[in-house]
C-alpha cells in the first residue's frame, strides 16, 4: 500500500472520528435539555390548578392538602392518617368508596386522607427524601391536633410510605397497616434469587423504568416522556398489570354513578405535572433508601399496637413472593393474604371493613 493511500485512510478516520464526536456531544446536549422537567404548575397561580382544599403549612412553608372523613374528631375513637398510592389523590381512599358507614360509625374512627407532595393540592418538595413523608405526617398530625399517638394506614407506594413511619416515627404511632405496598427490589436484605425471579417477571418496559429510576433518575423524567420508549406501565395504563379480579374492581369504582369518579376526574392527581408525582414517585420508591425495611425492629414491643400487611393473591403489580418473604422475617407484622383479589384489595367490598377492624382489634 503507498504512504498516498495510508494518509487518505488516515484522514478519512480521523474525520469520521470527528464526524462521530460532533453526533455524540449533539445527542448528549439533546438529551440534557430535554432530561429537565418542566417547572410544576403553581397552585393558586392564575395560569396553574386552583386550590379547593383545606390544607396545613409545614414549617419549611410548604402545604399539604387533607380531606377529613369519618366521625368528628373530637368525638372519635381512633384518628387514621391514610397516604395514597402512584398516580393518585386524597380522594382515592377506600375509605370514602367502599367502607361501611356503619362500621366507621361504630368504631368511632375519624380519617385524615393527604395529599402527597407534588400530588393534586400538596405543594411539591424538591428535596424529598424517604424520610421526609414521614416527618410530614407527623408535623400533619401536630398541626391537626391528633394527638401523641396515631394510626397510619397506606396504599401500594402510598403503603411503603408506611415503612419509613415505622422507622422514624415509630413512637407517634398508635398502629399501622401496609395495604399492597410497594416493594423496591434492591433493598439489600432481600434475596437476590427472589429479587431477580420476581423483576425478571415483570413487563421489559417496568424492568427498564425501574433501572433507570434507581440507577440514573435524573433521566426519569426524559425516559418516561419519550414516545419512541415504552415507560413505566402503570403510567402508560398497560392492560397486562390488570387482573381479572382488578378489571371487576376498577369498572365498578369507575361506574359514572360512583361519586367518587367525579372527584377522581377533576382534581386530577398529576395536574402540577408528572415530574413532582410519578416520576420523583419512581426515583424514590425505587431508589437506594437510607434504611432497610427488614432491618427494622417491633415498634410495640409493649403489644401497645399491631402492624398489618395486606395482600392480593393475584397482585399484577406488587410481587407476592417478595411480600411473604417480609413478613416472613419480620415476625411482629401480621400478614394477611385474601385469595382471589389483585392489586385493588382494598377496593373490594367488605375487606376495607375487616382491616380497619382489624387493626382495631375488634
Amino acid at each position: 500500500m503507498s504512504h498516498d493511500t495510508k494518509k487518505s485512510k488516515r484522514n478519512c478516520s480521523a474525520i469520521l472520528k470527528k464526524i462521530l464526536l460532533v453526533i455524540f456531544a449533539g445527542f448528549s446536549a439533546w438529551v440534557f435539555q430535554t432530561a429537565r422537567p418542566p417547572p410544576p404548575r403553581a397552585l393558586g397561580s392564575p395560569d396553574g390548578p386552583a386550590i379547593t382544599s383545606p390544607r396545613i403549612k409545614l414549617r419549611d412553608g410548604r402545604h399539604l392538602a387533607y380531606e377529613e372523613y369519618g366521625v368528628p374528631k373530637d368525638i372519635a375513637k381512633a384518628k387514621i392518617i391514610f397516604v395514597h398510592g402512584f398516580g393518585s389523590s386524597k380522594y382515592y381512599h377506600p375509605f370514602a368508596a367502599v367502607a361501611s358507614p356503619a362500621i366507621i360509625e361504630e368504631l368511632g374512627v375519624y380519617i385524615i386522607s393527604l395529599d402527597r407532595p407534588g400530588y393534586a393540592e400538596s405543594d411539591p418538595d424538591p428535596k424529598r427524601t424517604v424520610k421526609s413523608l414521614a416527618l410530614d405526617i407527623e408535623e400533619l398530625a401536630d398541626l391537626l391536633n391528633l394527638g401523641p399517638r396515631f394510626y397510619v394506614s397506606g396504599y401500594s407506594m402510598g403503603g411503603q410510605v408506611i415503612w419509613s413511619c415505622l422507622k422514624y416515627i415509630p413512637h407517634r404511632l398508635a398502629g399501622a397497616v401496609l395495604i399492597s405496598p410497594a416493594v423496591n427490589y434492591w433493598w439489600p436484605n432481600l434475596p437476590s434469587n427472589l429479587t431477580n425471579e420476581a423483576y425478571l417477571r415483570q413487563l421489559k418496559q417496568d424492568q427498564w423504568s425501574l433501572r433507570v429510576a434507581h440507577y440514573l433518575p435524573w433521566l426519569t423524567y426524559w425516559w418516561n416522556t419519550r414516545t419512541w420508549f415504552p415507560g413505566f406501565s402503570v403510567i402508560r395504563g398497560h392492560p397486562a398489570t390488570i387482573s381479572p379480579p382488578d378489571r371487576e374492581v376498577l369498572l365498578k369504582i369507575f361506574t359514572p354513578a360512583n361519586p367518587l369518579r367525579v372527584q377522581m376526574m377533576t382534581k386530577h392527581p398529576t395536574q402540577q405535572g408528572e415530574f413532582e408525582s410519578l416520576h420523583r414517585d419512581l426515583n424514590i420508591g425505587f431508589g437506594k433508601w437510607e434504611f432497610d425495611p427488614m432491618d427494622l425492629e417491633n415498634p410495640f414491643p409493649n403489644n401497645n399496637g399491631t402492624v398489618h400487611l395486606w395482600m392480593g393473591s393475584e397482585d399484577l403489580i406488587v410481587p407476592l413472593t417478595l411480600q411473604r418473604y417480609i413478613s416472613q422475617q419480620l415476625k411482629w407484622v401480621n400478614y394477611h393474604e385474601v385469595t382471589g383479589t389483585g392489586h385493588t384489595l382494598p377496593y373490594v367490598d367488605g375487606v376495607i371493613d375487616d382491616i380497619l377492624k382489624t387493626l382495631l382489634e375488634v
